[in-house]
């Protein structure tokens, strides 16, 4: 008992003994006063009771603002659907960038009716997927080869001048 009321004579120890002697007791934790919820559900509806996935996703959908993004997605896979087997088989949609449809038809004859008939098929689209999603539809041609490979190129005719 002696030895804890002398003041060690090593530098160490005396100022360890200091650090104890200032430190402050603990303080004692309060009891909070705020009710607990209590971790089950009753007999009533609640926010943790399972929902069905279709609802779960519906909900998501409209939290991020994706349906139109999701009607738009619609449009490509049933493409046939929409517009008849006939203009599909002569058409195929490129991209949708915004509200403008690109289609590539299989020959030029095929672009020049297709143009014509744009009316019909965005009142189509619109019929089906819904209105604005399609406003506009830019209808191309087929695309001759690209001979060209690589950065330089050399001018003249190419091997056009090799077919006859």
């Amino acid at each position: 008992m002696s030895d804890e009321l002398e003041e060690p004579t090593d530098p160490a120890r005396r100022l360890l003994a200091r650090a104890r002697r200032a430190k402050p007791a603990p303080a004692k934790r309060a009891r909070s006063r705020t009710p607990v919820e209590p971790t089950w559900s009753g007999a009533g509806p609640d926010g943790r009771d399972p929902v069905l996935l279709g609802e779960s996703v519906d909900a998501l959908v409209e939290d991020r603002n994706w349906r139109r993004t999701l009607t738009a997605a619609g449009l490509l896979p049933r493409w046939e659907e929409i517009v008849g087997a006939d203009v599909a088989a002569h058409c195929r949609p490129e991209r949708l960038e915004g509200t403008a449809l690109t289609c590539v038809a299989e020959s030029s004859a095929w672009a020049t009716q297709l143009r014509l008939l744009s009316g019909q098929l965005l009142e189509r689209i619109a019929a089906e997927v819904g209105p604005q999603v399609v406003t506009r539809i830019t209808v191309r041609g087929p695309t001759a080869p690209d001979w060209r490979h690589g950065r330089l190129r050399v001018s003249g005719r190419g091997p056009r001048d090799t077919y006859g």
